[in-house]
């Protein structure tokens, strides 16, 4: 046997993802496409494989020239690409006087590739050709005796109303002789040649598979599901070796998002369940979300922080599988009891992990993980935080005109308060109820891929004045207090500093929150972040209210005016 993967074209509908990759280079499950179907190929038991090539061709044969396989496998560059007919008729010398299979560089599938050869080469058709049925593409007419009469006809053949209409999947077993049928035109696609053939009485076979799985890859969305399906159905086997995982029987339910632009999935097989997020396929080589998700996780997972374990990733699709950790979060936890001081215990828990999480999460760190900035520092204070909050909340939300410069100064105080007695070492960012999970007693933290260098003070404020739960002060000082006790029996800490700083960072924290919930509910148009402005508005003037009475008195000014415009 020998065998044909048709690889050359340019991928228009992948745009703008193909401009750098070509498409059989895609991966699922880390591996590419065309590395997937050489492997089916041979175990099919090809004595040699031939790609054509156009498209960033050198990434093919450079990808292929770092691959050792059982068989011999080419490539054929096309200058100009010559179409499914023309670079399989291109090919005809490589081919003998047995029957060749081609297939599609571009799809994804479980189909034994063996026996739809034994299948042809037992039959009478000069072609023999795998469909399935697909509604949204199915095009090929095939009469009851399993032939195919047509290709892209818009209706039923009146003449054969018993016809089914199916979807070819770019898998075939071809005679030689097809190559007959096949025009010398520069371009020329391998349908038109079968329309030729079946015109003159030649027969092209169909064969439907049972339990078949085919996908093509050919659009983002068609992309981004193969993918799902081949990462889910590897995670599930690596977790359970013990299941026989088949694609078609994996449950995929969506999960309500937050403020993050990813796509989460609860993903159940056999009643056991996994979680897939999904951060977008990957447009260029700099380090993004998912290198951050996925370097910081493992990371901290390592350390024994309490984080979902990774079990599968894909970065070119942007596709995570982790740990089911459970739906209910702080936040649920808080808001499910009358009163919320019942919650301390489970406040000192996460206090002690977050401890843990800022200590030896910091230890082996590498600053190259973070995807945004090494570190918390005064550009981040300044641009991320102060002008955010400007810019979302002030500007963006309430519609009030302000300028940067008028606040500058304040802003800085506030920048190098934060900045001063840190406590330095692993910052989550976002340490606030929703990112952290609580069921049967276990916690776990989440959405920790902004985490870098910075002061626990941030954090242990994140969790804090959390407007998701709205804790009372005195909790709040409580716990305040269980942290410095807790950290004092590790560290040299001075109180009166630490406290400082913490005074600080909950300022600049207040400024970011009011930005994102701002930011969120009308520029993302997730309105239900509006609930939370009041409270994290009363929650900046409390704050301001602690600091020197002439410490801020611009921002002092306009926390008032946000308070009176936001009163019911």
């Amino acid at each position: 046997m020998k065998a044909m993967i048709l690889a050359a074209g340019a991928g228009t509908r992948l745009l703008p993802f193909t401009r750098t990759i070509p498409k059989p280079l895609f991966t699922l499950s880390g591996r590419p496409v065309l590395d997937l179907a050489i492997e089916q190929l041979c175990r099919a038991g090809a004595d040699a494989i031939i790609i054509n090539t156009h498209h960033l061709h050198h990434q093919i044969e450079a990808y292929l020239a770092r691959r050792r396989y059982p068989v011999p496998v080419l490539t054929r560059h096309e200058p100009a690409i010559r179409g499914t007919g023309g670079g399989i008729k291109d090919v005809s010398d490589f081919m003998d006087d047995d029957p060749f299979l081609v297939i599609n560089g571009d799809i994804v599938f479980n189909i034994d590739l063996r026996e739809v050869y034994d299948v042809h080469a037992k039959g009478k058709a000069q072609a023999t050709l795998v469909l399935c049925d697909d509604p949204a593409v199915n095009t090929v007419l095939v009469d009851p005796e399993g032939y195919i009469r047509a290709f892209d006809e818009p209706e039923r053949d009146p003449a054969s109303p018993k016809t089914t209409r199916l979807t070819f999947t770019g898998i075939q077993v071809i005679d030689p002789e097809v190559c007959r049928w096949i025009p010398d035109d520069p371009v020329s696609s391998i349908i038109s040649a079968y329309r030729r053939m079946i015109e003159n009485g030649k027969l092209i076979k169909a064969w439907l598979p049972h339990n078949i799985y085919w996908k093509d890859i050919g659009t983002p969305e068609r992309y981004q599901q193969a993918a799902l399906d081949r990462i889910a159905s590897d995670a599930f086997q690596k977790v359970w070796p013990k299941l026989n995982v088949i694609h078609n029987n994996i449950i995929y339910n969506v999960l309500k998002g937050d403020g993050s632009d990813r796509l989460w999935y609860r993903l159940k097989y056999d009643e056991k369940t996994l979680i897939a997020v999904n951060h977008g396929i990957k447009v260029h080589e700099s380090i993004t979300e998912i290198d951050a998700f996925l370097n910081i996780g493992m990371h901290l997972y390592q350390k024994k922080i309490p984080v979902p374990r990774i079990y599968q990733f894909d970065t070119f699709s942007g596709w995570v599988i982790v740990e089911d950790a459970g739906v209910t979060n702080l936040q649920d936890v808080v808001t499910s009891r009358s009163c919320p001081e019942t919650t301390i215990p489970v406040y000192e828990k996460i206090i002690s992990a977050l401890i843990d999480f800022s200590i030896k999460g910091h230890l082996g760190f590498n600053s190259t993980w973070a995807y945004q900035t090494a570190a918390y520092d005064i550009d981040l204070i300044l641009e991320k935080e102060c002008r955010y909050f400007l810019d979302a909340c002030i500007t963006g939300f309430f519609g009030w005109n302000v300028g940067f410069t008028d606040y500058e100064p304040e802003f800085m105080r506030i920048a190098e308060g934060a900045l001063s007695f840190p406590v330095l070492g692993l910052m989550h960012r976002d340490f606030q109820s929703r990112n952290i999970i609580v069921t049967n007693g276990e916690i776990r933290f989440i959405d920790f891929q902004g985490a870098r260098t910075g002061p626990i003070q941030y954090d242990l404020a994140s969790l804090l004045i959390d407007p998701y739960v709205g804790l009372p002060i005195p909790m709040q000082n409580r716990l305040l207090d269980f942290c410095i006790s807790h950290l004092r029996d590790m560290l040299s800490l001075d109180e009166r500093r630490f406290r400082w700083c913490y005074l600080f960072c909950s300022l600049s924290r207040n400024l970011q929150i009011l930005g994102a919930f701002c930011h969120l509910s009308r520029a993302k148009k997730k309105t239900w972040f509006e609930r939370y402005i009041p409270g994290a508005i009363l929650s900046l003037n409390r704050i301001l209210t602690g600091m020197e009475q002439d410490a801020f008195p611009k921002l002092k000014a306009l926390a008032a005016r946000m308070a009176a415009a936001a009163a019911p």
